[in-house]
């Protein structure tokens, strides 16, 4: 593990871009940031609120889940998110002018259902992405989340799947046929088939949200943000168990690599042959670089 840099507030949401930068939101300081390889670090854009998962999109601008904001604590593990901030500022789709630091709200909801906690989010290729929506956690309550697609130009956004009990990471297979989300609490992954863009196949009741349960682990472990490899294999950042634990396709194998933080929260592919992971540990405000035994999988508008 070699660490690029400290000092992150709560790092997320890393991209690894093809100048040898790597993209992250600082959750915390309520910033987009660039990393140098050197370690040096630039401030994109203030976003305010929380901004979470990050993606480029197909005009090379970065698309951003704003969650609206946390309260965090500082314990001896580090920084962390407890609850919904006092000065929420409502869960929000943004997009970033990479050259300008521009930011355009491009979602805050439909008319029957207001976003709230807006997490991560995959680009499919097609105009189109999916993300997640973890929803807010209270004092004494908790948001039930869901799934969405939305079109890149602001045209469309629609509920795909509901209720999760915390939906995070969110990705998408080689193929683009098979649609993967991670609930956090649950720790477990779910799948959907994809009949056409925003259009997902159900499994029947007694499943409330029409997902086929790939994987779940024991134990106290938490699921947040995820990646896929070449081998299609979902990598997901894991809480508490820190580390990253790499789950087939069918769930058929599964494997812990363990990292030194509670809160490992997310991982992307970069660098020659997309072989490097760059892995945000929060609790400690770092970004690290970790050779792979397996190439990424390209991103839509990013490598492909």
């Amino acid at each position: 593990m070699r660490v690029i840099t400290d000092g992150l507030l709560f790092p997320e949401g890393p991209v690894a871009m093809p100048d040898g930068s790597v993209l992250v939101v600082e959750i915390a300081r309520r910033t987009l940031t660039r990393i140098q390889p050197d370690g040096r670090k630039e401030i994109v854009a203030e976003t305010g609120g929380g901004p979470n998962g990050a993606a480029i999109g197909p005009d090379g601008h970065c698309y951003l889940c704003n969650n609206g904001g946390f309260e965090f604590a500082r314990t001896r593990h580090g920084l962390h998110p407890v609850r919904e901030a006092w000065d929420y500022s409502g869960g929000r789709i943004e997009r970033v002018d990479l050259a300008t630091g521009a930011i355009e709200v491009l979602y805050r909801g439909t008319p029957q259902i207001q976003l709230r906690g807006p997490n991560d989010l995959v680009f499919d290729g097609l105009g189109g992405f999916y993300f997640t929506d973890l929803g807010k956690v209270r004092a004494r309550e908790l948001d039930r989340g869901a799934l969405f697609y939305a079109r890149a130009d602001g045209s469309l956004l629609k509920e795909v799947a509901f209720p999760l009990i915390t939906p995070n990471g969110i990705g998408l297979s080689a193929d683009g046929q098979t649609l993967y989300a991670v609930e956090t609490e649950s720790a477990r992954l779910w799948a959907w088939p994809i009949i056409a863009p925003g259009e997902l196949a159900k499994e029947p009741w007694p499943v409330p949200h029409g997902g086929r349960l790939v994987a779940g682990v024991g134990g106290y472990q938490r699921f947040d943000s995820l990646a896929l490899d070449s081998a299609g294999n979902i990598c997901v950042a894991t809480l508490v168990n820190g580390g990253i634990t790499v789950i087939a396709p069918d769930g058929g194998s599964i494997e812990h690599i363990p990292l030194p933080d509670l809160y490992t929260t997310n991982i992307c592919f970069g660098g020659p042959d997309l072989r490097t992971a760059y892995v945000t540990l929060s609790n400690a405000g770092q970004l690290v670089a970790l050779d792979w035994p397996r190439p990424g999988l390209p991103l839509h508008h990013l490598n492909i």
